[in-house]
């Protein structure tokens, strides 16, 4: 490695990939609750609790590697060892602890009601504690190293995720203000500041895969950090249509929340304009197909499917059914698990100092894995629009318009499963010894 601090990054990824498997494993488990109610108890594992560790998994395994990728391109970038490699390798068990804490609590009914802040308040302090270690750390960094475009969105964004966070902490009696607020962590975070972790990273791999000129770049960097900023924070009222908060936020959050495809597009202009302009042969061969797949996949899952029911005369309808489930599952897997998959693609083979390795397998396992996400989300579309027909049209009930879902349930789960085995395959690719002689950084060097 050209920086030696850089090597702490192997821990957030190897930890995010553990993670990630967990996720893997409630979402099946939840999925099979769906088709089969009574086959796992509910005194041992209720749907709520399966759900719960699905979707706080997902958040935890994302931001460990979105805290690998930036200990691994900060260095890179400032030209400048990380401030504290000692304090990096604390923060990660620190973190470690707590997400294993908050998974066996939730298994033992230790939780609070508010859906992805279920954490007790003392396990948000710790959280909070992690943050501040973290950002202490790469912010020092910074100061102290060279500045450029993409530590700069990147730091933004990293920053922007903390302070949100404390919203977290502020629970209203008036449950209308408490829904407000709550939005504000989770709106503001994937659909604002984790765009800009998103953009940032993205940027930085395709200067070390395609050798594009960085300035190329950093415009295109401000162009999409700032088209997500502002379509994203004002979209965040495509959430208050139905809370109770006054009638302006449906023309609001309809507006805003149209233009929020426009930086996922930009993001895939950007990508494939960087290889086709770019001049260099990159023997990762796999790291590029992953990050090209998140530019198309974030578009099509957070843009398009987006934007599918964010309209406030089309939501009055399609609120709460499995429309939401299908732009939920393909918007948070193309736009935040595919750029860690792909970033972890990229930093494994540099930090463990060999070849790219195990490319073929790593390969399939991205169109195995992604045909497993699009195949739940197109299912679960389709759901959705029988649901929306079969409750507001036909005018039958919530539990009878389920009964009539089940066959998309089945394939959902068979989608499921398929995710899970591409999911193997990627993990394997990653941790399995590879197959090449080791190599020093040059063979990552474009060809003369």
């Amino acid at each position: 490695m050209k920086y030696e601090s850089q090597q702490v990054a192997k821990l957030y990824f190897y930890g995010a990939l553990l993670v990630f498997s967990l996720q893997i494993l409630f979402g099946l488990l939840g999925a099979i609750n769906y088709v089969a109610p009574t086959l796992i108890p509910v005194e041992i594992l209720p749907f709520s609790v399966a759900r719960m560790v699905h979707t706080n998994a997902a958040i935890v395994w994302m931001l460990m590697g979105f805290f690998g990728s930036a200990f691994f391109l900060i260095p890179e970038e400032t030209e400048t060892e990380l401030y504290s490699p000692l304090l990096a390798k604390i923060q990660f068990w620190v973190f470690l602890v707590a997400a294993v804490v908050v998974v066996v609590g939730y298994l033992f009914g230790n939780y609070d009601g508010r859906s992805y802040l279920e954490q007790p308040w003392y396990l948000k302090v710790g959280i909070v504690i992690v943050a501040l270690m973290f950002l202490f750390n790469t912010s020092m960094t910074v100061l102290k190293g060279r500045r450029t475009v993409i530590t700069n969105i990147l730091m933004l964004g990293l920053w922007g995720i903390a302070v949100f966070f404390l919203f977290a902490f502020y629970q209203p009696a008036n449950i209308v203000i408490d829904k407000v607020f709550w939005w504000w962590v989770v709106h503001l975070w994937v659909e604002g500041v984790w765009e800009l972790v998103l953009a940032s990273i993205l940027a930085f791999l395709m200067i070390k895969l395609t050798g594009i000129d960085r300035e190329i770049v950093e415009k295109w960097v401000y162009i999409i950090a700032g088209a997500a900023l502002f379509t994203g924070i004002l979209g965040t009222g495509h959430h208050y249509y139905w809370i109770g908060t006054p009638g302006h936020w449906q023309w609001i959050g309809s507006i805003f929340s149209a233009l929020e495809p426009l930086p996922f597009f930009a993001m895939v202009v950007f990508a494939f304009m960087m290889v086709w302009k770019g001049g260099r042969d990159h023997p990762n061969k796999a790291a590029l197909l992953w990050t090209l797949g998140c530019a198309v996949l974030a578009f099509f899952g957070a843009g398009v499917w987006g934007f599918l029911h964010t309209l406030s005369f089309v939501n009055y309808y399609t609120h709460g059914t499995q429309v939401t489930a299908a732009h939920g599952h393909l918007a948070f897997y193309g736009a935040y698990a595919m750029i860690n998959l792909a970033m972890i693609t990229y930093a494994m083979p540099l930090l463990r100092g060999t070849a790219p390795y195990n490319q073929l397998l790593n390969m399939w396992s991205f169109w195995v894995l992604s045909g497993g996400v699009v195949f739940m989300s197109v299912v679960l579309t389709f759901a959705g629009v029988l649901q929306t027909h079969l409750e507001h049209v036909m005018g039958m009930d919530f539990m009878e318009v389920q009964q009539q879902l089940q066959l998309f349930y089945w394939m959902r789960l068979i989608g499921g499963v398929v995710t899970a085995f591409g999911a193997a395959m990627f993990i394997t690719a990653i941790v399995l010894p590879p197959r090449e002689e080791p190599v020093t950084r040059a063979t990552f060097a474009p060809a003369e």
